[in-house]
């Protein structure tokens, strides 16, 4: 009887999964590609009231103040805390023009690259002490975006980690779908 038993809960346990299975596949709704989840300490923020047309991650604002400025430039700046800066303008942007541009700079001495792919750079470079910048291009909504790091006013660099979280962020984008 135990092994008639044990048959029974493997195919208990076999429908079970199947139904939970079933129970997850998305039924067509347009809004259900919306719901995004974001990261652990990170939440989604919505730009299209900024003229994009994509969500950026941005760490947790009930722990630090949130700052978007839009510049007279057109770059969009989302400021979270004191250690996530990130600038997003809409340009096809370069890679190579901005690696020879870090390479040649006299003041803030190149060091490595810590990521090097054909559309993210991040690097170490130092004026007096080491600092971590990066530079990601990035498509949404049929544009190309440039994403950087914003330097500091008071000079203070970021650090590596925080750079990467910036870094995590541009490469996660995510699109906004039309309505059809």
């Amino acid at each position: 009887c135990t092994t008639n038993n044990n048959s029974m809960k493997k195919l208990v346990t076999l429908l079970s999964a199947s139904t939970l299975s079933v129970a997850f596949i998305p039924c067509g709704d347009k809004d259900a590609k919306q719901d995004i989840q974001a990261p652990a300490g990170m939440v989604a923020l919505d730009l299209s009231k900024f003229g994009k047309q994509f969500s950026i991650f941005v760490p947790d604002t009930t722990a630090a103040k949130l700052q978007i400025t839009e510049q007279s430039w057109g770059a969009l700046e989302i400021k979270v805390g004191k250690n996530f800066k990130i600038s997003i303008t809409e340009d096809p942007g370069d890679i190579e023009l901005r690696k020879s541009d870090i390479k040649s700079n006299d003041v803030n001495i190149f060091k490595s690259f810590v990521i090097e792919e054909p559309l993210t750079i991040m690097w170490e470079s130092a004026i007096t002490k080491p600092e971590f910048h990066f530079y990601s291009i990035q498509k949404a909504a049929g544009n190309s975006y440039v994403f950087e790091d914003v330097v500091s006013a008071d000079g203070e660099p970021l650090g590596k980690d925080a750079v990467q979280k910036m870094v995590d962020s541009a490469k996660s984008i995510v699109e906004k779908k039309k309505d059809a």
